[in-house]
């Protein structure tokens, strides 16, 4: 039996106070956590937080989906020129400080944006302040840990079965929706799940964009931070909701996206 290599203290150190770091801000979600757990999940003002929420994020991936799916598939398949560029481009909104984002939204889609002062004049459409700027500004943020994800599926699964139906003569739709989907359908879920998780997180394009009212655009990231000035077990309730989806999604992809031991 092969004796366990002894681990030198100068890095046993830190790596045990990073962990610390790391774990004791969620440690202290849950010691602090209110004896009356149920009750305030009740809470009206919880609940319709939750709600939206939900449903914002739900959508906001769907959105991603249908959208997102086909974009992964351009890149990994089809090379063109500026494909490098079209890829940076599609992962800024994971470095762009959330808030920027809702800014270049507002300039967008605002009533004297490039597309909202059009949308406004044709077709009375204001999305700014709106719940369905919610799910823009969530899709916004969340899309590329979509499209990230299923252009590595893309890449990694093996081309001859495409190569192969395309020579039985079905067509590229064909081929896409029978072959291509079905080989890459777990990294599209892995990244959906991970969308979805994202967009239920996000907060400062969403502030920015669509704006805090209850019932229409406070989502639950956001009724957190309202909470904390007034109701701090409110805020500890929608924060231990965050934390519990948090890791149970982690949990449920740790074999996809952690290297197992």
């Amino acid at each position: 039996m092969r004796e366990r290599a002894r681990v030198p203290l100068a890095l046993l150190v830190p790596a045990g106070l990073g962990l610390a770091f790391l774990v004791l801000p969620l440690a202290g979600l849950l010691v602090r956590a209110p004896w009356g757990l149920p009750q305030r999940l009740a809470e009206p003002g919880v609940l319709t937080a939750l709600r939206l929420s939900l449903q914002t994020s739900t959508i906001a991936t769907l959105f991603c989906v249908v959208l997102g799916v086909p974009l992964a598939w351009l890149l990994a398949r089809v090379p063109f020129p500026g494909r490098r560029l079209v890829r940076a481009l599609v992962t800024v909104p994971l470095v762009l400080p959330p808030v920027v984002g809702g800014v270049a939204l507002l300039l967008v889609f605002g009533r004297r944006g490039l597309l909202g002062s059009w949308l406004d004049s044709t077709f009375g459409v204001t999305l700014p302040f709106t719940t369905t700027g919610v799910v823009l500004a969530e899709a916004f943020v969340a899309m590329p840990f979509l499209v990230i994800a299923v252009e590595g599926a893309l890449r990694g699964a093996d081309a001859r079965y495409e190569e192969a139906a395309a020579t039985l003569g079905a067509g590229r739709w064909t081929t896409f929706t029978h072959v291509t989907l079905p080989l890459v359908a777990p990294g599209v879920a892995a990244g959906a799940v991970l969308c979805w998780a994202r967009a239920l997180g996000e907060f400062g394009a969403t502030i920015t964009f669509a704006g805090n009212f209850p019932g229409r655009t406070q989502t639950m990231p956001l009724a957190v931070y309202l909470a904390l000035e007034t109701d701090l077990e409110a805020a500890i309730v929608l924060s231990l909701i965050l934390l519990v989806v948090s890791v149970t999604i982690l949990a449920a992809l740790r074999d996809k996206w952690i290297t197992s031991a």
